[in-house]
């Protein structure tokens, strides 16, 4: 009998047990020291993997990815609500064998493609001009409710833990794009780009003024921001954009954060992103992820280009698992010297793992990434 597939989002989740302490982490990924490298798997399987994987005979410790070696920082992600806040609950408009229809706080028809994906995408947006906008602007202006019970109490024992500190802050691109949609967001920025300003400098005003009491007394390390602004032909939003509409919005949180000690800007984005990282390291950038090569993503001529202005996470085609052996060492023989003589890279998968993996490809993977790591930390 077939194995009922796991569907949820915590189903994916993998165990890690991370090692590297907060200073030698962010010294690492800022290019001021380089005695070790990193490794690690940033996001898990996709949906079905595990399943796959179990019908070939893995084990518990696999399928929970405690079985595998990686070195990756002691991190606190503090769950500040930074975004949208307030609405009415999701609804649950339609449930069917393949799909589910929601309505969610923000008034959006969201649909999910059971078995196949783990969170809803929208059919309809709130947004499509100033006056949909001044209707929600409130869900994000500032309140108490911003703030977890006990922040700071427990950000301070992560601290003494060897935690580094992790704040969020919403897209410049991605949290209008959640607002309007991606094509209503890409002609708003030539025919309305006062409302682009308007709702980026209310969501900045809001988010410097978490920021502002958060790092006020505790310590703050990374400030990390999801974009996904970008496919295989380039971002959505090119160098213009970006320096007109999200620089001043970066800047605005960054700057403060970065005179209190901040080191680490991170941004999360697929696609090929290579049209506009020059305007993004102006506008405070310095870690980008996970650089995703069957988008052309290259970490080694990324670093050829702009050396340790920018580190990386991930940049490891996670299609080649699914390739042959021969294949798999050639593109850790590629990446991986020069990534561990440089620094600022914690090596890993772009992305998750596919399905239609072999458990004895990924298993060989981790093995001989370990071997290459090893050969090449051992000549720093």
């Amino acid at each position: 009998m077939a194995r009922a597939r796991n569907l949820s989002h915590d189903s994916l989740a993998i165990k890690k047990t991370p090692v590297v302490r907060r200073e030698e982490y962010l010294d690492y990924m800022t290019f001021k020291s380089n005695t070790r490298p990193l490794f690690t798997e940033i996001f898990g399987p996709l949906i079905g993997l595990k399943d796959e994987w179990a019908e070939q005979g893995a084990t518990t410790e696999e399928l929970d990815f405690s079985a595998f070696k990686f070195r990756c920082p002691m991190t606190h992600w503090m769950p500040l609500r930074v975004g949208w806040i307030g609405g009415d609950a999701s609804v649950v408009l339609e449930d069917s064998e393949d799909y589910q229809i929601i309505r969610d706080s923000m008034g959006r028809t969201m649909k999910l493609a059971k078995g196949f994906a783990t969170i809803p995408l929208p059919l309809d947006y709130p947004v499509k001009n100033m006056d949909d906008w001044l209707k929600i602007k409130h869900h994000y202006q500032f309140s108490e409710e911003r703030f977890p019970e006990n922040w700071e109490q427990i950000a301070r024992t992560n601290i003494e833990n060897g935690c580094a500190i992790m704040v969020p802050m919403p897209g410049g691109f991605d949290e209008p794009r959640q607002l309007m949609g991606e094509e209503e967001l890409c002609v708003a920025f030539y025919t309305q780009p006062e409302l682009i300003h308007d709702m980026l400098e209310t969501i900045g005003d809001t988010v410097y003024k978490v920021m502002d009491r958060v790092s006020a007394t505790v310590q703050v390390d990374e400030l990390c921001v999801h974009e996904d602004m970008a496919g295989k032909s380039g971002p959505l939003a090119g160098p213009r954009q970006v320096t007109e509409f999200i620089k001043p919005y970066y800047r605005k949180i960054w700057d403060m954060l970065e005179t209190r000690g901040a080191r680490l800007f991170s941004q999360d984005s697929d696609g090929n992103m290579d049209g506009v990282i020059s305007e993004f390291l102006d506008a405070g950038l310095n870690v980008m992820y996970p650089m995703e090569p069957a988008a052309g993503m290259d970490i080694v001529k990324v670093r050829e280009q702009y050396g340790a202005k920018l580190a990386f996470s991930g940049g490891i085609d996670k299609h080649v698992l699914r390739s042959t052996k021969d294949a798999i060492t050639a593109e850790l023989e590629y990446k991986i010297p020069p990534m561990v003589r440089t620094g600022g890279c914690i090596l890993g998968l772009d992305h998750r793992i596919p399905n239609g993996t072999p458990l004895e490809n990924y298993k060989f993977y981790i093995s001989k990434a370990w071997e290459i790591l090893d050969r090449e930390a051992a000549a720093l």
